[in-house]
């Protein structure tokens, strides 16, 4: 517990310590919360659904949350090409324990990046239905820090170059955040977007926030948390087993 420990608080610490990070990696979810939010908002209430910024707002923590959490596979790559890596791999405790500090030490940094948007919202105009589903969509952020956490470290583990990780993750990350749901309702979807959106799991994260904090569910609760857990288990054997076979 001791080495998960360290290598979790060296994660918090240089996300911390970088203040230009801070403010830069909440630029984007402010971006899309004010041109979108207040945008859309009249052609979204003229069509029936109310408020576009209560719709949205979950999203766009989410949005924040899966960012920040795959992302953080860039800094094993930084780790590998300055020599870091290499010394914690040779260190006397098993690879789990290093796997399971670094995506910890992610995780927890886009739960911060992600209650710091939640704030933002509520700065903006955004109100939960109520405010004691609070501990319920906190959860649900954790989720998904952990499933995206995970996963950004079983891409790092496999991506030697940060041209190639770019590539990979502008592949992967944009199409789970546009599908997920954040910015529009699934339902009515045509049958392929159907099949493709419930596919993705920030879909389930997505909904899980909006129906704790606005009441409005596409799935249900023990389903999405239930399917997020098990995708976390999925990810984090994954992300275990590439780490063992990585080569610094």
């Amino acid at each position: 517990m001791g080495a998960i420990y360290i290598l979790w608080l060296r994660e918090l610490k240089r996300y911390v310590r970088s203040r230009v990070q801070i403010v830069v990696s909440l630029g984007q979810p402010c971006l899309y919360l004010l041109a979108l939010g207040f945008g859309f908002g009249p052609v979204f209430q003229q069509a029936g659904h109310g408020s576009y910024l209560q719709f949205m707002a979950p999203g766009v923590v989410g949005m924040t949350v899966l960012f920040s959490s795959v992302f953080s596979g860039i800094a094993m790559l930084w780790d590998r090409q300055f020599g870091f890596l290499k010394e914690t791999l040779v260190a006397p405790v098993s690879r789990m324990q290093i796997m399971l500090g670094r995506t910890l030490g992610g995780a927890t940094v886009a739960v911060i990046q992600g209650t710091l948007i939640l704030a933002i919202c509520l700065i903006a105009g955004f109100r939960p239905q109520s405010w004691m589903a609070i501990p319920t969509a906190f959860l649900f952020v954790v989720m998904i820090a952990v499933v995206f956490s995970a996963l950004g470290t079983a891409i790092g583990s496999i991506i030697k170059d940060m041209q190639g990780f770019q590539l990979v993750m502008n592949f992967l990350v944009m199409p789970i955040f546009f599908l997920s749901g954040a910015l529009y309702p699934l339902a009515n979807l045509g049958p392929v977007m159907r099949v493709v959106t419930h596919l993705d799991p920030l879909a389930y994260g997505v909904d899980g926030l909006r129906g704790s904090l606005i009441h409005a569910w596409h799935f249900s609760l023990p389903f999405d948390f239930g399917l997020l857990a098990g995708i976390a288990v999925i990810f984090l054997s994954l992300g275990a087993y590439l780490f063992s076979k990585i080569e610094a």
